[in-house]
């Protein structure tokens, strides 16, 4: 992210932290697409990501007074975001399942290729890692933070997950 663009998005969350609704819109309007490429490559499923989204960006409206470090926003939003998720993964658990209806995903072109099949063999945890560092662009220490995990660990289960996808796209691509 640019210098400017860092000081303006500070900016909209000094605002939004003293309850300026257009301050947090916009500032949830720069981070959609992250979050709901995060959620949707996490959970598998568009309805089941935009609930998770939907339920994120309700928890950090009503809670950004309670976020200490300005700079600090996107990794705490997306800690919720995988909170979020997690709770998705255990009502899925505990029998909570979608109906044949909702499971089926909505037509999306990407559906077809090799790699989200990959991407669908990694457990929970292991999603959670590739898509923050994918589609967030997450460092090993901050994904280690809002995962609780140790940055080594982090970095060896990232590259077990991909060795594994890679492994499956080998196996597709004969």
């Amino acid at each position: 992210m640019k210098k400017e663009d860092e000081k303006r998005e500070l900016a909209l969350i000094r605002k939004a932290k003293r309850g300026d609704v257009k301050a947090f819109s916009a500032l949830y309007a720069q981070i959609y697409t992250e979050l709901y490429k995060f959620a949707l490559y996490t959970l598998r499923h568009p309805q089941d990501a935009e609930d998770a989204v939907s339920e994120t960006v309700m928890a950090a409206y009503e809670n950004i007074t309670k976020l200490k470090s300005e700079t600090a926003f996107r990794s705490w939003i997306f800690t919720i975001l995988a909170n979020q998720c997690r709770k998705k993964f255990r009502g899925r658990e505990k029998g909570d399942e979608l109906t044949e209806e909702l499971a089926q995903p909505e037509a999306d072109h990407a559906q077809n290729l090799d790699v989200r099949a990959a991407f669908g063999t990694l457990n929970e945890e292991e999603r959670m890692i590739v898509s923050f560092s994918v589609f967030g662009g997450y460092k090993s220490k901050e994904i280690g933070e809002i995962l609780q995990l140790g940055s080594a660990t982090v970095r060896s289960k990232k590259n077990r997950a991909l060795e594994k996808m890679r492994c499956v796209l080998e196996q597709k691509g004969e």
